[in-house]
């Protein structure tokens, strides 16, 4: 039984002009019934049908499917295009065509996800960055217009701020610091300057720089038991210091008070080192984890706010560690604590 399915243009045209012409030829054997007349009218039926059909087909059938083709790339043909237009599409059969255009539609459709996706994450960026660069400018507007309007006269009040205002502005220096920092990442600009180095000494000058804001909140920083033993590793010192920092600040931040923040460092085989900073505080949420590290994100913003900082040290945190040719790891638990984790390179001689 003959079927249809994945048939060339050739194919159908031959078979199609088959029952015609036999049709006919049959016909004209009940006319005349001689062999010579069946076998003549078989052959002439045939050849003209197929010749009809085979050029109908290709003219307004193919004809559109190759606009269809030249729609889907959407570039003008080269000649090597124009002869696969030409010579090797008429050949496909109408499932195949029908495959391609399926194929270039759920291409298009994930196409214009990635786009809507992209749109609403631009949206909510200079959303979220109008709101972070207006708080410290109508703060920084309101001390000055109250100094102009009389309060400069009152040197206690004066002071106290102008005071504000200074913190206002370093905070907006930072925010923009923050921001070239990330462009630079992102765009591969920042070079980085990779060393052999102690991974513990280097916490252990983090936590030292973070020590009076950890007493603060009476939080204990230290390095797991067990994880003392000096574990070298190649990366450049300078960018992690960086990531150590903003990870012990953070768990400073949102660790609980009287709490532990703890640093561990474990050889995962001869050529990595897995760094992990955890704190036992009030943790992430399971729906925020997958976008803590975007840039702005905050899972609590009055509360955030509250703690200062610019929303973008996680981002990054994430950025140093992926151009390091890694990636940042996040577990938590609410109201039992977090973890931040990544991968470094072992020592390289």
């Amino acid at each position: 039984m003959f079927s249809t399915k994945n048939t060339s243009p050739q194919q159908l045209a031959g078979f199609t002009s088959f029952i015609i012409s036999f049709s006919v030829a049959i016909g004209m054997f009940f006319l005349k019934p001689e062999w010579w007349v069946f076998l003549l009218a078989l052959l002439i039926v045939f050849l003209g049908s197929y010749v009809l059909i085979l050029y109908t087909l290709q003219r307004f059938i193919y004809r559109k499917i190759k606009l269809i083709y030249k729609f889907i790339y959407q570039t003008k043909a080269s000649k090597r295009e124009e002869f696969y237009y030409k010579n090797l599409l008429p050949q496909k059969s109408m499932e195949e065509v029908s495959s391609d255009v399926e194929k270039w539609a759920e291409q298009k459709k994930k196409e214009i996800e990635v786009l809507k996706a992209n749109e609403a994450y631009r949206k909510e960026f200079l959303q979220n960055l109008s709101h972070e660069l207006k708080t410290p400018i109508f703060a920084i507007q309101g001390y000055i217009d109250t100094l102009l309007e009389g309060a400069l006269e009152n040197p206690e009040v004066s002071a106290r701020f102008l005071n504000n205002a200074s913190k206002n502005i370093s905070r907006l220096a930072n925010l923009l610091h923050d921001l070239d920092e990330i462009t630079r990442l992102e765009s591969g600009e920042q070079i980085l300057y990779k060393e052999n180095f102690v991974i513990q000494d280097l916490i252990r000058e983090v936590f030292d720089s973070l020590s009076v804001l950890a007493s603060k909140r009476d939080i204990r920083l230290s390095i797991k038991k067990g994880c003392e033993f000096p574990i070298v590793i190649f990366a450049d010192k300078e960018k992690i210091r960086q990531v150590l920092i903003n990870l012990t600040d953070n768990a400073i931040k949102y660790g609980k008070i009287n709490g532990n923040v703890t640093a561990s460092a474990y050889i995962t085989d001869e050529k990595h080192v897995l760094v992990e900073i955890s704190d036992d505080g009030i943790g992430i949420a399971e729906e925020h984890i997958p976008r803590i590290s975007e840039r702005f994100y905050r899972t609590d913003a009055a509360r955030s706010r509250k703690e200062g900082g610019s929303g973008l040290g996680l981002a990054i945190c994430k950025h140093i560690i992926e151009a390091h040719g890694q990636s940042m790891h996040i577990r938590s638990k609410p109201d039992v604590g977090t973890t931040f984790g990544f991968i470094l390179n072992a020592r390289k001689e």
